[in-house]
């Protein structure tokens, strides 16, 4: 029997998620799709924080009052994306959400950035420093009152590498976890080559500039053509840097390479926040991790391992 691509589409975390499983009957592949969505599910309930159930609400609800006990789960999220602040100096840092949303809102009325005073002492909320963690209890606290967590920049690479893993667990040896660009992919397409990834052109994002042949690889691209605001014909990035709380320019995409999706959804913000050379400078030094970048003047940069057509 011929082996045929299946998938399923659906929103999930806000965001278009696509499953793929590469196998001979549709039914099978759709059931092992299906644990996979299903794991995705419970990964937004425990993370959101768009319900006042979740996690993350809860450890944001209790800044600056008590330590809460969480889930081993959602702990060592918490620690990993910690360890990511450190590597990327603060550049990655969960307690963005820490910044107002009176703020930043990258709707079509905004037509100013807020003055860097306010935007700077909005900005003293982020600081991956004052996530106090116990590792024996499991708990978080938020030293700060008014500081908040959220995943926005992990969490969807979390999400899909824990979907391709339950999935392989269902023997599924060839697939696709695609979350809105962000994905991982493992074995090989039905006729034996490995899987095409177009990378999107940042000035018409249905338009592809680059292809590149991958497996058991993650892929994750962070650009200011999704969101972004004009102010006085500049282009604003929704991309904020947390040393500043005001949005960054002179980087119009990045695209991260990596064996875990988690990571690359992780890596991919720092390296707009640290620009070109500094963030080139440290993708090169960390085995495993490649990236390319493209400009505001549309020179494409990538790190040193990287060969694409």
């Amino acid at each position: 029997m011929a082996t045929h691509v299946y998938h399923k589409s659906l929103k999930l975390m806000g965001n278009r998620f696509q499953l793929s499983a590469v196998s001979e009957s549709e039914a099978w592949a759709q059931e092992a799709i299906a644990a996979g969505i299903e794991e995705i599910q419970r990964i937004e309930k425990l993370l959101t924080t768009f319900s006042e159930d979740s996690e993350t609400a809860f450890i944001n609800r209790h800044a600056g009052i008590k330590p809460v006990v969480v889930s081993r789960e959602t702990f060592d999220l918490i620690q990993r994306s910690i360890r990511i602040s450190e590597i990327t100096q603060g550049a990655f840092d969960i307690t963005y959400g820490s910044v107002d949303k009176t703020l930043w809102n990258f709707d079509a009325n905004m037509n100013q950035l807020p003055d860097a005073a306010t935007a700077k002492k909005m900005s003293r909320l982020i600081n991956y420093k004052n996530v106090l963690l116990d590792p024996t209890q499991n708990s978080v606290m938020l030293k700060e009152k008014g500081m908040r967590i959220g995943f926005g920049g992990i969490g969807k690479g979390y999400a899909a590498e824990k979907a391709k893993q339950i999935m392989k667990n269902k023997g599924v040896e060839s697939g696709i976890v695609n979350a809105s660009g962000d994905m991982t992919t493992w074995g090989l397409q039905p006729n034996g080559k490995p899987w095409t990834i177009g990378i999107a052109n940042p000035n018409a994002k249905e338009k592809i500039f680059s292809y590149l042949n991958i497996t058991d690889m993650a892929v994750a691209t962070s650009g200011n053509y999704e969101k972004f605001i004009l102010v006085n014909g500049k282009k604003y990035s929704h991309t904020i840097n947390p040393r500043t709380g005001l949005p960054i320019r002179g980087i119009k995409s990045v695209t991260i390479l990596s064996t875990n999706a988690e990571v690359a959804d992780a890596m991919a913000t720092p390296v707009m926040i640290m620009g070109i050379h500094a963030g080139l400078d440290m993708i090169n030094q960390i085995h495993d991790l490649e990236a390319i970048v493209v400009d505001d003047e549309d020179k494409i940069f990538a790190s040193k391992n990287i060969h694409f057509s």
